[in-house]
């Protein structure tokens, strides 16, 4: 089926002057606003379903080579649920657009702070304990500190993506190191967000080899067709591809988390539901934060760094003030609160993005 669209050369003959760059793999064809629409949404589905299936291919795989629970927990399964980010990130700068996988990288932390967070939290009250407090919420603001350092002379080199995505396996290594000194209680609970069935005890080799290949698949095509229908929208609406990153492809790679956290929230595991959102906004700026940099190494939109990025600080500073209370705890006042920040953010962000520009 041959899908009706436009060049890009006739597209910029015939249409308003706008500011987003025509990525290379859009150079011949552009989709007109339907099917852009549509391949956003078919992207969408298919990068949550194939991230499913690659995590649950690559923990019985490594658990039947002999990787222990807790390990498979901690790195696999944690990993897994930033993997969308970083297929539609290194997908957006291979195809050159690499401000919608920066933006993406930012927007996905906001929305996980603010939507995911307050979505788990209206479902149930979450309690806050204080090794989060003390140990992974402050890892996440040095992280947020070296990653803004980085961005700060408006670009953003290959040597700082390699050191961003070596800071991600250092992390990685560092939860294993903390796992293991946890409790015999707590090394028995499965990490990351998911029930004792994402990680499976018995799974043939061969049916983990083809779930964890067909995963991988859906998540490549599902992330170069959902990066093409964002440049696609934002060719349309005359806007930046940044911007695009920052709200529509940061939503989509955020489904994960949100179903991660909500059903953690419903079953009363607050600890899974608050940990899913940090470990995830720690693997962003570090794992999805570093493609751009690796694959497309180059001038960083300054929004990032004057709005952005701020305002991603913020809403984690406002995270850690509402967990500090009498009760360490997030209850569904709360958890409305972060929503509608969220819904504030994203409606003025995609409508009308120089209400939020800092001069």
């Amino acid at each position: 089926m041959v899908l009706p669209a436009r060049t890009a050369q006739g597209l910029r003959a015939s249409g308003p002057a706008q500011n987003c760059a025509v990525p290379r793999f859009a150079e011949e064809v552009v989709l007109t606003p339907f099917y852009a629409i549509a391949a956003v949404i078919v992207g969408f589905i298919a990068v949550v379903w194939g991230a499913d299936r690659f995590v649950y291919g690559a923990a019985g795989l490594a658990r039947n080579l002999g990787v222990s629970r807790l390990v498979v927990g901690l790195t696999i399964v944690a990993f897994g649920t930033s993997a969308p980010e970083m297929l539609v990130s290194g997908m957006a700068a291979a195809a050159g657009s690499p401000a919608m996988g920066i933006g993406n990288a930012v927007g996905s932390n906001i929305t996980n702070v603010t939507l995911v967070l307050g979505a788990a939290a209206v479902v149930h009250p979450l309690s806050i304990h204080s090794r989060l407090l003390v140990r992974e919420i402050p890892v996440l603001f040095l992280i947020m500190a070296i990653a803004w350092a980085f961005l700060w002379d408006e670009e953003l080199s290959r040597i700082e993506g390699i050191i961003l995505f070596g800071g991600m396996f250092v992390l990685v290594a560092w939860i294993s190191m903390q796992g293991r000194k946890e409790p015999a209680a707590a090394a028995d609970a499965p990490a990351g967000g998911f029930e004792q069935d994402d990680i499976p005890d018995s799974l043939p080799t061969a049916k983990a080899i083809a779930l964890l290949s067909v995963g991988l698949v859906f998540l490549l095509v599902g992330s170069r067709v959902l990066v093409w229908g964002g440049a696609g929208i934002a060719r349309e609406l005359g806007i930046s591809e940044l911007v695009v990153g920052l709200t529509v492809v940061a939503l989509g790679t955020s489904l994960p988390e949100l179903a991660a956290s909500v059903a953690a929230a419903r079953r009363d595991e607050q600890d899974i539901a608050i940990g899913n959102v940090v470990g995830s906004n720690m693997f962003n700026l570090l794992g999805v934060l570093a493609l751009p940099g690796i694959i497309a190494p180059g001038p960083v939109d300054r929004s990032v760094i004057v709005r952005d990025f701020p305002i991603m600080l913020g809403v984690t500073l406002l995270l850690l003030i509402m967990a500090v209370n009498e009760r360490s705890s997030i209850g569904w006042k709360r958890g409305t609160t972060l929503i509608v920040v969220f819904i504030g953010y994203f409606v003025m962000l995609f409508w009308e993005p120089s209400l939020l520009a800092l001069p």
